[in-house]
């Protein structure tokens, strides 16, 4: 029997970027936008608070757009300050090499196994879905899922008794699964 672990995102991640007021290269996305119009231009960002300082910096989202190509439902959302148009936006690949940010995930996801019932089996198959684009080593959720240390994952790769059609060294952000034999 197949069992699903989700892995969710629990608030924002941090955005890493380099504060020109003081040394930390960590702000925090609160969901605040600031809509800027002049004449038929339009222009949208997402404002982040640096975390050592609190000076605000201000990512781009929307720059010189003719207010009639801005779909009304995004406008409205970015005018309510929606923080799941924050986390979808802090998604974007574009918006992040726009910007040249980059974003820490730690502390900021959780794993969702459905309860661990399916631990006492001979032989365990997973399959992992990613809620967001959360980039998470596999050993480490197999490791916090099934309730054993890191390195006896390891081992279990060794050994080939944790097999899966992905790679599981390195960091993954798509789903993937795995059958665990014991």
């Amino acid at each position: 029997m197949l069992n699903t672990w989700v892995v969710m995102p629990t608030c924002l991640p941090t955005v890493l970027r380099r504060c020109p007021a003081c040394d930390s290269d960590r702000f925090r996305a609160n969901g605040k936008f600031r809509v800027n119009a002049n004449h038929k231009l339009l222009d949208a960002w997402l404002l982040v608070l640096c975390t050592a300082c609190g000076d605000t910096a201000k990512l781009t989202v929307l720059e010189r757009t003719n207010v009639r190509s801005v779909r009304p439902e995004l406008l409205d959302r970015m005018h309510d300050n929606d923080p799941g148009l924050a986390a979808e936006l802090l998604q974007d690949p574009v918006l992040r090499r726009r910007n040249r940010i980059a974003l820490d995930w730690d502390d900021a996801w959780r794993l969702d196994t459905g309860g661990s019932d399916h631990l006492d089996r001979e032989v365990i198959d997973i399959s992992v879905r990613f809620a967001a684009r959360i980039p998470v080593r596999p050993v480490r959720l197999i490791a916090e899922g099934c309730g054993l240390s890191r390195a006896e994952v390891e081992r279990l790769i060794a050994e080939g008794k944790l097999v899966s059609a992905v790679r599981l060294s390195g960091k993954l952000s798509g789903d993937f699964t795995f059958t665990l034999k014991r």
